[in-house]
């Protein structure tokens, strides 16, 4: 791939990212995860080719839109360290979750856009898991992020299904319905 097909990459990763905060309605100081295979995003099979040379332009376009909206992100990284997620210290603290003792690598344990993040963070750490706490995400190339986000999870279509050549598929939280057939239900919460 070229630089300018990175920075289409880095475009379309802000683009998805500003579409999901428009539909969830998430407000400063909420999660938004993002699993990400960058093989996936070249057009090969997740696990296969990571790549640490387009990962920094799908972190940087994600963090372009979350990091001015006050948005924690949380990077999942890949199945070898269990999806744990690498997150800001600041998060950790906010929402009182455990740290855990790993550090991402591309090609052994973590992937490239863990990877990354853990590089690109002001002060990162690693949770194994955040408790189901984010309210948002982009599962980009099939990672599997429904674990990470709070139930009710309701997908969302957006004006694009892939960034680079990987699907997406995003979600948001939505509180569950209660009440039965004589409940009326916030239609902002839907």
């Amino acid at each position: 791939m070229q630089t300018q097909d990175f920075e289409q990459i880095r475009q379309q990763t802000a683009q998805a990212v500003r579409e999901v905060l428009e539909a969830a309605h998430l407000s400063a100081g909420d999660i938004f995860v993002i699993g990400c295979s960058s093989s996936e995003v070249l057009g090969e099979q997740i696990g296969t080719h990571t790549s640490m040379d387009v990962a920094p332009y799908l972190f940087e376009g994600a963090q372009s839109v979350l990091k001015p909206a006050g948005i924690f992100l949380a990077a999942q990284c890949c199945e070898h360290l269990n999806r744990a997620l690498v997150i800001e210290q600041e998060c950790l603290e906010h929402y009182g979750f455990d740290q855990v003792n790993a550090i991402p690598q591309p090609n052994h344990a973590g992937g490239a856009f863990g990877t990354i993040a853990y590089q690109s963070f002001d002060h990162p750490v690693l949770v194994e898991d955040i408790q189901a706490k984010a309210k948002a995400g982009i599962d980009i190339g099939g990672t599997l992020i429904g674990m990470h986000i709070h139930p009710v999870v309701v997908p969302l279509r957006i004006s694009m299904d892939m960034i680079g050549k990987a699907h997406i598929i995003c979600a948001r939280y939505r509180p569950k319905y209660i009440g039965g057939s004589r409940a009326i239900y916030d239609e902002k919460l839907m």
